[in-house]
């Protein structure tokens, strides 16, 4: 259980990126005890929260999340170990990106194929479609444990917030978590589909004027809520009908 001096904020991020890893497992989006999902702690900017090195999504709860500052140091005491690939992956964006408060990294096998794919993720289909022109790629350079890559991952997403890291997986981010589930969501599917289409026939890309009138009225469809809010809520309960240990 958390402590009772907790502040309320903190509590609410650890239950809900908690959620978010339950969530992935139920989805097939989980790899061992590999990938993260990091959350920043509000009114905290240096630091964020991870899942504990060890430990499964399906074992991940809100009390067992580790707090880390951008340096690596464990800030609530936590007697679990934090991945060093993950880390160093996850704190330059949480150090140099103001917005970037949830981060998503995966190796699903949809997502990884994509990324081993020279022409990368194609417009052929109504998800993939809002990803045109709006997706950076960073070149394999190997387990993500030294500090300098940050500098080109960081030159290489430039103004982007979605990322096909090559040879590799999928990375994005946002300034909620739910709207960072959204997108994960939204690229999972159009991976998905290119992977399929594939298989399929001759995928036919969109054209560029039909991609800028959808990328134009995606926003038409969506609640008042906030990005990707009812979608995460939605999933919350499907987990919840089924174990809410997470919540502890």
């Amino acid at each position: 259980m958390a402590p009772a001096d907790m502040p309320p904020a903190e509590r609410e991020a650890r239950q809900q990126l908690a959620a978010c890893y339950r969530i992935f497992d139920h989805l097939g989006w989980s790899e061992l005890i590999y990938n993260h999902i990091t959350l920043r702690v509000p009114g905290e900017d240096s630091a964020f929260l991870i899942n504990p090195f060890g430990l499964s999504y399906n074992e991940v709860t809100a009390s067992s999340l580790v707090k880390v500052d951008i340096d690596g140091q464990v800030l609530d005491g936590s007697r679990y170990p934090v991945n060093r690939a993950g880390f160093t992956q996850h704190s330059v964006f949480h150090r140099h990106l103001p917005d970037a408060h949830c981060i998503i990294h995966t190796h699903t096998t949809a997502g990884m194929a994509v990324s081993a794919c020279a022409e990368g993720l194609r417009p052929i289909s109504f998800y993939a479609a809002a990803f045109a022109g709006r997706i950076a790629y960073h070149g394999f350079e190997g387990v993500t444990i030294r500090p300098e890559e940050g500098e080109r991952l960081i030159a290489n997403l430039g103004d982007h917030r979605v990322m096909i890291l090559r040879n590799h997986g999928t990375l994005v981010m946002a300034e909620s978590l739910p709207e960072a589930f959204l997108k994960q969501w939204i690229l999972q599917r159009a991976c998905e589909i290119q992977v399929a289409a594939g298989a399929a026939g001759t995928p036919m890309d969109i054209p560029a004027d039909v991609i800028a009138v959808h990328q134009r009225d995606l926003s038409g469809v969506q609640l008042p809520t906030g990005p990707g809010v009812p979608d995460f809520q939605a999933m919350v309960r499907v987990i919840d009908r089924i174990d809410k240990s997470w919540r502890d």
